[in-house]
């Protein structure tokens, strides 16, 4: 059954010591510890620009510890399955090479800014190396006829670097997020009428604590300050956890927002106050889920929303896509979103996991087991400590719907030249 197979892995840890927990455990039916890791990261509690919140204690999942740079990754152990050497390739390389080319240019740019400078070294791992592995690794993304071809040339040419996982021994939970496509207007009308902010001339000036989310919506101190007015107030209050958005206007007109700031005061997801008051239960918490919630109990939507106070402000884009922590855009699929204290900004990964794909013959999505390369380009407030990575899948509905299902366990690699 799809979703149910598994990886083999090795019975040492990274470092080569024998493992104290069960292996081959099944990825998809694996819940997250900590509570709020659920809703907070499986419907993309993670912004395609600057992080719109920060973990309270209770979302933090308690492998989630912050780490030194050069504990985070470590070269694989000789006694280590080694991903490459395995019959999975990349799945998407004969349909997006050049998508996978674009965010490696990406991350190139990124590199050779002056400010990387301070990032690097990671775990040992220079600038320059970072450097030199990229635009290496792009050649070999040009010239390999197959998947095959190209994991086997990485294979030759590049050490592998992985996670030490939420518990040391390389267990990272994966998630997705998307950029959103809602309809909006730019005045308030009586089908939209949920607004979305601009950020207050005068915020850098504002005592601290700031008011929570149900004091400045229920008061006239933004008035003037509207960008967009949606007709769904829960539609509104994702795009505050994404972080940006698409909205199509009644005048066939496109506007683009993204993060501008955001209230001092701490994030607390709606799931999480669900779960807490019994209305539903832990494994049950989707986005599609807290939709239909909000549908058939709209007279609690004001009283959950209102239990997260913090608040978040936009700016106009201009059609800018959606933009990563590295100032360039973000690739569906391609970019990865990470801790980036202490894993490298720009660098190669490897991930391996389980991602939702359409069915052709029943069109439902179900999960299937994939290892790719992608680009380390994104952080966000809930993507904390080694045990965390956010994929960016896309833009729209069907992005969104992918995104949500994501919530299984994997593995993350860097690839670096080899000295």
């Amino acid at each position: 059954m799809i979703g149910s197979q598994k990886f083999g892995k090795s019975k040492y840890d990274l470092f080569g010591n024998k493992k104290r927990f069960l292996e081959q455990k099944s990825w998809s039916s694996t819940l997250y510890r900590g509570g709020d890791i659920l809703f907070a990261t499986w419907v993309g509690l993670i912004c395609a620009v600057p992080p719109c919140y920060m973990q309270t204690d209770f979302q933090r999942p308690a492998e989630a510890a912050e780490l030194k740079l050069a504990q985070a990754i470590a070269p694989i152990s000789p006694r280590a399955v080694n991903p490459l050497t395995l019959d999975l390739t990349d799945d998407l390389l004969d349909s997006d090479r050049q998508n996978l080319l674009q965010a490696i240019d990406h991350s190139i740019q990124y590199i050779r800014t002056p400010s990387t400078a301070k990032r690097y070294p990671i775990a040992g791992i220079s600038q320059d190396l970072m450097e030199r592995s990229l635009v290496r690794f792009r050649r070999l993304v040009q010239v390999s006829r197959t998947a095959k071809d190209l994991q086997q040339a990485v294979n030759r040419e590049f050490d592998l670097y992985q996670s030490v996982g939420r518990d040391g021994n390389g267990d990272v939970q994966f998630t997705g997020y998307y950029e959103a496509v809602y309809k909006a207007s730019r005045t308030r009308t009586d089908e939209f009428k949920y607004p979305l902010y601009s950020l207050p001339p005068d915020f850098a000036q504002w005592q601290s604590p700031h008011p929570t989310r149900a004091m400045l919506e229920g008061s006239k101190q933004m008035a003037g300050l509207e960008i967009a007015w949606l007709s769904d107030r829960f539609q509104a209050f994702l795009v505050h956890v994404q972080g940006s958005a698409r909205f199509e206007l009644p005048d066939g007109n496109l506007l683009t927002v993204g993060y501008a700031g955001k209230t001092d005061q701490p994030y607390r997801s709606v799931g999480a106050e669900l779960v807490r008051d019994g209305k539903m239960r832990l494994e049950d918490v989707t986005l599609q889920t807290l939709i239909e919630y909000f549908k058939k109990n709209p007279q609690d939507l004001i009283k959950y929303l209102n239990r997260n106070p913090s608040f978040v402000f936009f700016r106009e884009t201009n059609g800018k896509p959606a933009t990563g922590s590295l100032g360039a855009p973000v690739i569906a699929e391609r970019s990865i979103a990470t801790d980036k204290k202490i894993f490298p900004s720009g660098g190669i990964a490897l991930i391996r996991t389980e991602i939702p794909f359409e069915n052709p013959t029943t069109g439902k999505l179900e999960l299937r087991q994939v290892q790719r390369f992608a680009l380390d380009q994104d952080t966000g407030g809930a993507i904390r400590g080694a045990g965390r990575v956010d994929i960016f899948m896309g833009t729209g509905d069907r992005a969104k719907q992918r995104a949500g299902l994501i919530k299984g366990e994997g593995e993350l690699y860097y690839l670096v030249l080899k000295k």
